[in-house]
C-alpha cells in the first residue's frame, strides 16, 4: 500500500470518526459505539477495507491503553475521589473478581453443551468482560451533563478508571491455567496475581516520583516538549512494569495519579495534550477494533453472546456490586441498583480478548466475537439508556440553571497555582439598565475587566467605556466565589461549586500538598 493511499485513508477514517461522535452526542450514544460501528463499516464485510493482523491490532490497542490509562490518572484527583476511595477500590477488586467468577461459573454451565468451552476457558472469557469501560463511563456522565447525588459520580468515575488493572491480572492468570491444561497449579496463579498487583502499584508510585522531579529539574528552552517528555514517561512506566513482572496497567495509572497530584511546571497545557492524545488514542484504537472484526460472524455466537450479556447485565453485575457496597451503608438501594446498571463494556474487553486471540488458545475466536458482541450490547442497552436510568431511579437532579457564557472569543489561560477565576459574559440590556459605562456595572472591587470584544476587534476598557448590547466582557477575580458575586450583581444566575482547599490527610505522605 502507497504511503499516500494509507494516509488518505487512515484520514478518511478519522474525519467519517469525528462526525459521527458529534451526530451521536446529541443522542446520548457513546462514542465509543460509533468509531466501532465507522470500523466496520469500512471494514471487510462493509466497504472492503480488509484488515485480520492480530498482532498489530494488538500493539495499537496496548499503546492507545498506556495513554489512555495513564491521562485517566491524570484526570484524577485524590482530593476529589477521597470520600468514595474505600468503594471506588472495593468495584474495582472484589467486584472485578466477583464479576469474572460468577459469570464465568453460569456461562460453564450453558458453554459446556453450546460451545464446548471448558471452565478454564469460561473464567477466562468472562474475566476478559470483567472491567467498565473508562472512556464510556466518562464520556456518559460529563458529556451528558449528569448531576448525580450522593457521590456517585466520583465513585463510577473511580471504578471505571482503576479496574482495568485488575481484570488483566486475571486474564492473564487464566491464560496461564488454560495453558497448563488438565493440572493447573492454583498456588502460583493466586502467587503471580499478589505479585502482579504489588510490584504494578510500587512500580507505579516510584516512577511517578521519579517523572515529577525529572520534569521539575530538567530545563527545556522549548515549553512544547515537556507534554512530550510526560508522554514518554508514561510508556517507559508501562514497559518497564513488565519487565520487572509488575502489572503495566495498575502501574501506569498508579504514575499519572502520582503526576496529578504533584506539584510541576506546564500542569494545564500537559493536561490539554494528554486530552488530544486521549482521543487519538481513542479514535485509533477503536477503528482498529472495528476494522478487525467481521460482523459476517457475529451471527454464529448471536444466541450464547447474548445469553452472556443478559447475565452480566442483570446477574453478574448486580451481584458484584452489591457485595462489594455491603460494607457502605450510605449507598442506598437505588444509588446501588444504577451503579449495576453503570457497567458498561467497551475497548478493554476487545483488547483481552485479542491477547487471548494472539495466544493461540483453543476458541480465541469464538471468544473474541463473543466479546466483541457483548460489548455492543451492553453500549447500546446501558449506555444509551443511562440518563434515563438515573431519573427513574431518582439518583440525578436538575442541574442549577446557568446562563454562563461558554465560548471562547478569549483565548487566555492561568496557571493553575494562580487561584484567579475568568470568565467572560455578553452585554445585554439588562446588564446595562443602570448605564452604558462600565463604570456602572457596579463590579466588586476585587473585579477586573480586562478586555473587550467588539465584533472582531478587541481593546482594553476604561471605566469610561462605552458598551453595547453585543459585547463580549472578559473578568477576571481573585477567585470563584468573587467571580459568582460579580455575576449575582449582572444578574447572571451562577451555580457556586468553589470549595475550599481539602486539609492534609494520611495520603498526603504519597503525593506533594494537595491544594
Amino acid at each position: 500500500m502507497q504511503i499516500e493511499f494509507f494516509l488518505l485513508v487512515l484520514s478518511t477514517l478519522f474525519f467519517a470518526s469525528i462526525l459521527a461522535g458529534k451526530a451521536g452526542s446529541r443522542f446520548g450514544v457513546p462514542a465509543l459505539l460509533l468509531f466501532l460501528g465507522v470500523g466496520m463499516l469500512f471494514g471487510s464485510d462493509g466497504l472492503g477495507i480488509h484488515f485480520d493482523n492480530i498482532k498489530v491490532a494488538q500493539m495499537v490497542g496496548t499503546v492507545a491503553l498506556s495513554a489512555i490509562l495513564f491521562s485517566g490518572g491524570l484526570d484524577t484527583q485524590v482530593a476529589d475521589v477521597r470520600l468514595v476511595l474505600g468503594p471506588g477500590v472495593m468495584l474495582a477488586t472484589v467486584g472485578v473478581l466477583l464479576t469474572a467468577v460468577t459469570t464465568g461459573v453460569i456461562l460453564y454451565l450453558f458453554a459446556d453443551r453450546q460451545l464446548g468451552i471448558s471452565l478454564m476457558g469460561c473464567l477466562l472469557l468472562a474475566s476478559t468482560m470483567s472491567s467498565t469501560d473508562s472512556a464510556s463511563v466518562f464520556s456518559i456522565l460529563r458529556g451528558r451533563g449528569l448531576n448525580l447525588k450522593h457521590n456517585l459520580r466520583p465513585t463510577l468515575e473511580l471504578e471505571s478508571g482503576a479496574n482495568d488493572p485488575m481484570a488483566y491480572v486475571l486474564v492473564l492468570t487464566f491464560i496461564s491455567l488454560v495453558q497448563q491444561g488438565g493440572s493447573p497449579q492454583w498456588g502460583s496463579a493466586i502467587a503471580m496475581l499478589i505479585v502482579q498487583l504489588a510490584v504494578g502499584a510500587l512500580a507505579g508510585w516510584g516512577f511517578g516520583r521519579a517523572i515529577v522531579w525529572i520534569v521539575n529539574k530538567i530545563d527545556i528552552d522549548n515549553i512544547a516538549l515537556y507534554p512530550i517528555l510526560i508522554l514518554s514517561g508514561s510508556f517507559f512506566v508501562f514497559a518497564a512494569t513488565y519487565y520487572i513482572r509488575g502489572n503495566s496497567y495498575l502501574a501506569v495509572y498508579i504514575a499519572g495519579l502520582v503526576v496529578s497530584n504533584s506539584k510541576f511546571v506546564h500542569r494545564r497545557s500537559t493536561r490539554n495534550f494528554f486530552d488530544g492524545i486521549t482521543w487519538l488514542a481513542q479514535l485509533s484504537m477503536f477503528l482498529t477494533l472495528g476494522l478487525l472484526v467481521n460482523p459476517s460472524e457475529l451471527k454464529d455466537v448471536l444466541v450464547p453472546g447474548l445469553v452472556i450479556s443478559f447475565v452480566m447485565i442483570f446477574i453478574s453485575r448486580p451481584l458484584s456490586v452489591f457485595a462489594s457496597l455491603a460494607p457502605f451503608r450510605r449507598y442506598s438501594l437505588r444509588d446501588r441498583l444504577f451503579v449495576s446498571w453503570v457497567g458498561l463494556r467497551g475497548a478493554v474487553p476487545i483488547i483481552f480478548a485479542i491477547t487471548c486471540r494472539a495466544a493461540g488458545l483453543p476458541h480465541s475466536d469464538a471468544m473474541f466475537n463473543i466479546v466483541f458482541l457483548c460489548t455492543l450490547v451492553s453500549l447500546v442497552v446501558q449506555g444509551t439508556s443511562l440518563p434515563l436510568m438515573a431519573r427513574w431511579l431518582g439518583v440525578s437532579e436538575a442541574p442549577e440553571k446557568n446562563t454562563r457564557a461558554t465560548s471562547t472569543d478569549f483565548d487566555i489561560d492561568f496557571p493553575e497555582e494562580i487561584k484567579s477565576s475568568a470568565n467572560e459574559i455578553e452585554i445585554t440590556d439588562e446588564i446595562l439598565a443602570d448605564g452604558c459605562h462600565l463604570m456602572d456595572l457596579r463590579l466588586p472591587e476585587k473585579t477586573l475587566a480586562i478586555m473587550v470584544k467588539r465584533g472582531e476587534s478587541y481593546f482594553v476598557p476604561t471605566g469610561r467605556t462605552t458598551l453595547h448590547p453585543g459585547d463580549r466582557l472578559m473578568l477576571l477575580s481573585d477567585n470563584q466565589q468573587g467571580l459568582d458575586e460579580t455575576l449575582r450583581r449582572l444578574g447572571i444566575v451562577s451555580d457556586p461549586t468553589a470549595e475550599t482547599a481539602p486539609k492534609r490527610k494520611w495520603y498526603s505522605i504519597f503525593f506533594d500538598d494537595i491544594d
